[in-house]
Formats: structure tokens, sequence, C-alpha cells
């Protein structure tokens, strides 16, 4: 049996209540020994949801306490000064989406985590959505052919969401699990084309990024807070054959808003009903298509083994500098009205 890492967390806000808090706590390979909070309800909260994990009031107290590991989940704007921040106290770092809020300011954490030879993953638990991992299966598979067109939404409908749930605005907020899950599908990017509306806040909303990848395939990205009605969650195109699946969304982050967790439902944790399955289509022939269990619960046992020495972490923070620079370019293209090409 693997010595559990003594995990902390930084933010008892909406992800890290959720997204974090319990599936660190529901890892046997993880110890979930603090969060790092200086708010007075968000402390009353952190005791009533998880007794005897401490509260503190900095990442030198976290470190000092004996904590191996942190996990990030704070407004965009300090993702890299608290990564950074973590990595020189020898800490490894889980850090939240967005990674950062351009690709040079990634760049430079990954590169200071390798000169401290100290571990560093970003947070993209939707590569384990369930109907992402049905994709992906379905095109390892060659049930599709040659994979042509790859769409995906992110669309809510929250007319006014406020700054704090849109992270970055919406390019970097739901564009940060759009353009991983494409790149991860399809592979490079060659040329970045996008389309905003910018919301009174000054946050942009309605995005739209088209990319073309180096193999000739193409992925049409969609996000929004303010879509009344929210299109299909996949469209997956390929020369013998679509896919299709709808909404609503994965359900592991509505079952973590409910209170439940790998823990509580073990087998049934991320199972999607018969109704939320999609379908291959082939013109007028259509098959219904099990949905793969969703994963999130994977994720922080991979990274604490990656702690211990006996595997790589579960996303490399390289992916995340691909990541933005595709972000990077399309905040230009939707500026600027052109097309980038990388």
């Amino acid at each position: 049996m693997m010595e559990p890492v003594r995990f902390g967390l930084v933010g008892y806000g909406f992800g890290g209540r959720y997204f974090h808090a319990p599936l660190l706590a529901a890892a046997p390979e993880c110890a979930f020994v603090g969060v790092v909070t200086t708010s007075p309800d968000r402390r009353e909260l952190l005791g009533r949801e998880h007794p005897g994990v401490a509260a503190f009031g900095s990442l030198q107290e976290l470190a000092a306490a004996g904590a191996e590991a942190v996990a990030i989940s704070t407004p965009a704007d300090t993702h890299t000064p608290l990564t950074d921040q973590a990595l020189d106290l020898g800490l490894a770092v889980v850090c939240d989406k967005p990674f950062a809020l351009d690709a040079p300011t990634a760049r430079a954490s990954v590169e200071r985590a390798e000169r401290a030879g100290v571990l560093l993953s970003p947070y993209q638990n939707r590569r384990w959505d369930s109907d992402f991992l049905t994709v992906r299966s379905l095109v390892d598979r060659g049930e599709l052919g040659t994979v042509t067109r790859f769409e995906s939404r992110f669309e809510r409908f929250t007319p006014d969401p406020g700054p704090g749930a849109s992270g970055g605005g919406t390019l970097l907020d739901f564009g940060a699990h759009l353009v991983d899950q494409a790149l991860v599908l399809l592979g490079p990017v060659a040329t970045v084309y996008a389309e905003w509306r910018v919301r009174e806040s000054g946050l942009d909303d309605d995005v739209f990024v088209a990319l073309t990848h180096t193999s000739g395939a193409r992925s049409h990205l969609s996000g929004s807070w303010s879509e009344g009605a929210p299109g299909d969650r996949f469209r997956v195109s390929g020369t013998t054959g679509s896919y299709v699946v709808g909404g609503p969304m994965d359900g592991q982050e509505a079952a973590l808003v409910a209170g439940q967790t790998p823990a509580t439902l073990g087998a049934g944790w991320g199972v999607e009903p018969p109704e939320r399955y999609g379908r291959v289509q082939r013109g007028d022939a259509s098959e219904t298509v099990p949905t793969v269990p969703g994963a999130w619960s994977t994720f922080y046992p991979a990274f604490a083994t990656a702690v211990r020495g006996a595997g790589a972490v579960p996303v490399d923070p390289w992916d995340a500098v691909a990541s933005l620079t595709v972000l990077d370019a399309a905040r230009r293209s939707a500026t600027e009205g052109v097309v980038v090409r990388l």
C-alpha cells in the first residue's frame, strides 16, 4: 500500500468546495490535511463539511504543517502567483483552469517547476467527462472512420453570471476545457479563428473558436453563459459515421454539488442514465451508444502516485502551454477579426 500524499487545498469557493475537496477526501491515495482560506464563512463551511480538516492562513502555514502537495482553486488572476509560491515551497502543485492568463506566463511556471524538480499538473478534469471518454473510445476503435470535424459546446443559461462565475471571461473559463479536449482528440493546431461578444462587465461571452488542426481536421468550439437553447454537447463527424450526444453535460459536477462523491456512490460514480446516451448515425441508420462512465475520481490518485515516483502526472503541464497558445491566438483573432496562423 502506498503511503497517502499529504494534500492541501487553496481556496474554498465553488471550485474548491465541489470540484476538489470531495475528490481529495474520497481518494485513499491522498490525506486531505487542510485548506488555505481566510474567510470566516468558508472556514465554518469547511468545518461542517470536512470535520478534522484544518484551515490555514497561508501556503507557508500549510507547508509547515507537513503538506506535500497542494491544489489551487482560486480566482483566475491568482493562479500563477500561488502556483509559483507553492513550487518555491517545494509543494507538488495541481492548478485549476485556466492554468494561467496567457501562454508565456504558463511557460514560465512550467519551466520553474522543472528547474525545481517539483511536480506540476493542470486540473483538466473534463478529459474524464463521460461523454468525452465515449468520444475517445469511438475514435480509438475506428467507429467513425477518420474524424473530419469535432463540434463541442459548453453552453449554459445564466444571463448575468457576475464576474466570478466566468473566471477571466468565457474564452478562458470554458475555452480552457474546450481547447484542451480538441487538442487531446485531434492534435496540434495550424490556424485559429474566433468570435465573441463582450458584456457590459467587460468580460467576453458567446465565444466561437474554429481550429484547423495540422491533420486537416477541424474543431468548432462554442462557449456561452447566456445561451437559452444549448446545442448538442458533441457532434463528431468522421468518414464513416458521426456521433451525437446532447445535454445536459456530464453528471459528475451535479453529483458533487448534490453532496455525492466517489466514496458514497462507489461503482455508480460517473454512470449516465440511458436517456442521456448518444448515438452513432450513418445516414438513416442510427445506433444508441452506452456512455462510458465519467472518471474525475482518477485524477488525484494518479497525481498522488506520481508524487510517490510510481507514475506520470495525469496531465502534462506543457499541455496547458499548448492550450493557452491557442487561446491567445483566439483572443487576437476575436479582437482583430483575423485568422491567426500558429
